[in-house]
């Protein structure tokens, strides 16, 4: 029962935050392609790639942070609240409405160049999978292929960014379970090396299966309504 503790705001904060993140994600690729025109586009589109997911994943965040925070406190405090529902108002009580915001910034610490590397690098690695170890050209590629190289691609995305994000999710759950300390506190206490390293093997199990599921799921949405797999090379459109 202990492990499914926290597991309403878990699913209500990270639904919100995954609407934004790839929902902006998609938008905001678009918008500076477009900015940048289709040549410069195709050559610098791994700036794309950043920029997109930079930009949508500080909106995700600002969605996530009040969820995050309960379900930091309800899963670290014992005794503190049963759940959402009475974390919630508790939590507000305790350190007024701004308080569900106060991890914000160390959020996008952690989670901005946690997307920035889920994107960018699962873009770069499906066109490396298609080049160097898929037998055929995607477009001969059944659904079912595509939406396996998607996984692998998702799976080996998730593992660098639990690398990258590792230090920072550790500060961001340090912040939530322990009041009125600071962030240079927490570094001093636990230290440069066990801030990157405590907890990191599981991470890379829990966030490289997540993501790896995700895209998955995304891809498999995005086949269903007729629109390709993510990850498809940005090519130059000539004017007509």
């Amino acid at each position: 029962r202990a492990l499914f503790k926290g597991w309403v705001p878990t699913a209500l904060g990270y639904s919100a935050q995954g609407a934004c993140k790839f929902g902006f994600y998609e938008f905001f690729k678009k918008y500076y392609s477009d900015l940048a025109g289709p040549e410069f586009a195709a050559k610098y589109q791994n700036l794309i790639y950043i920029a997109g997911s930079a930009s949508a994943e500080f909106i995700a965040d600002v969605a996530l942070c009040p969820f995050e925070a309960v379900k930091v406190k309800v899963q670290t405090v014992p005794g503190w609240a049963r759940g959402f529902g009475d974390g919630l108002p508790k939590f507000v009580s305790e350190s007024g409405v701004g308080g569900l915001w106060k991890g914000v910034v160390p959020l996008w610490g952690r989670q901005i160049p946690y997307t920035i590397m889920k994107f960018a690098a699962f873009e770069n690695v499906v066109q490396g999978l298609y080049k160097y170890v898929v037998p055929k050209p995607r477009e001969d590629c059944t659904k079912g292929e595509q939406l396996a190289v998607s996984f692998a691609a998702g799976y080996i995305a998730g593992v660098l960014c639990a690398v990258v994000s590792h230090p920072a999710d550790n500060l961001v759950s340090k912040l939530n379970s322990t009041k009125g300390v600071s962030a240079g506190q927490i570094i001093s206490e636990m230290g440069w090396f066990n801030l990157f390293t405590r907890g990191l093997p599981l991470r890379i199990v829990m966030i490289g299966t997540l993501t790896g599921l995700q895209w998955g799921i995304y891809d498999a949405f995005k086949v269903s309504v007729g629109l390709p797999t993510t990850g498809a090379k940005v090519e130059p459109v000539e004017e007509q």
